[in-house]
């Protein structure tokens, strides 16, 4: 499990790669809709493993994945240090997908969006290395980039240090021998591109894959006494309460809450249900709608939809 950024496998990839640029995307909800099928999936295998290594049962699982979620930032991380869990242990259990072809879903064009972008593309994913390029390889876009740096890849000076995590990230450019301000970072995750505000590094957010609802993630949307229907009414109570949060005017932190995912958690921590003590996963036919994204924050430089959008954006960039 332990490998050091510098050995990461490095190809020569497909595509323009001209130009100074070195662009750093992240894998999951950024290049494929992970929050169709495969987070859901997620969350449900990572709940299962917690509930085996602690002999308990799931409902106690969950509190515990949310606590060390909390107080760490990600379930592995609370694992490793409480429970000695082997983290290449932990990662392959939580992303193993016999059916991974039929899970993965991506937009018409993105090979092509991606090789005709100009510059280096690196993958920088807090998953692991197996599953990311399992996903490449059905995405068709494996060709486009000529380095992965998997949560593997992310120990610094004995620990480890996955995205959001700003040492890791400025040893990965000094080993590549990249200036900070030659760097895109690619984003779906909010908190992550906030996090890496003043060090230089360029960042553009990626919208078009975000849910409001998920079946798990640490904030649910509050919902009204007696709401709890599926189909088509439950989205119609859903959209209600999210209109009313707008009238409200909702801060940034807290829409922040409902369009942010989580480091090496795949992006997909365990939800705490609304009223209640003990946290618990939405049921899995819970309707899921559109984020409502809040406007571009100060710290990204491009807020787009699509690998599309991008490739017409990138001169506000710099790129």
């Amino acid at each position: 499990m332990r490998r050091s950024l510098r050995g990461a496998r490095r190809r020569r990839p497909a595509g323009d790669n001209s130009g100074r640029t070195v662009w750093l995307f992240d894998l999951d909800n950024t290049l494929h809709d992970a929050s169709h099928a495969i987070f859901p999936a997620i969350n449900q295998l990572m709940t299962a493993y917690v509930a085996r290594v602690l002999g308990c049962d799931e409902a106690t699982a969950s509190e515990v994945r949310v606590k060390y979620w909390q107080r760490y930032g990600a379930t592995l991380l609370g694992m490793i240090r409480h429970h000695d869990v082997d983290p290449a242990d932990f990662l392959r259990a939580a992303h193993d997908f016999p059916e991974l072809a039929e899970m993965v879903r991506v937009r018409s064009g993105l090979v092509g969006h991606l090789r005709r972008l100009p510059g280096r593309k690196i993958l920088v994913t807090n998953a692991p290395e197996q599953y990311a390029r399992a996903v490449m390889k059905v995405a068709g876009i494996q060709q486009c980039f000529e380095r992965v740096v998997a949560i593997e890849d992310m120990w610094v000076h004995g620990h480890l240090r996955p995205k959001p995590d700003r040492r890791m990230l400025r040893r990965l450019l000094v080993q590549q021998r990249v200036a900070p301000h030659r760097a895109v970072l690619v984003e779906d995750t909010l908190s992550h591109l906030k996090r890496y505000a003043g060090t230089g590094i360029r960042t553009a957010w990626v919208t078009g894959y975000l849910r409001t609802l998920a079946p798990s993630r640490p904030h649910d949307v509050p919902m009204p006494a007696g709401s709890a229907v599926a189909g088509a009414s439950g989205d119609a109570v859903l959209r209600s309460t999210l209109d009313a949060q707008d009238r409200q005017h909702t801060g940034h932190a807290a829409q922040e809450h409902s369009v942010t995912l989580v480091a090496a958690e795949t992006q997909d921590p365990p939800a705490l249900a609304t009223g209640t003590t003990a946290p618990q996963a939405l049921p899995a036919s819970a309707p899921r709608v559109r984020a409502r994204i809040v406007n571009r924050p100060g710290y990204v430089d491009v807020k787009v939809q699509s690998m599309h959008q991008l490739q017409r954006r990138m001169r506000r960039i710099g790129s």
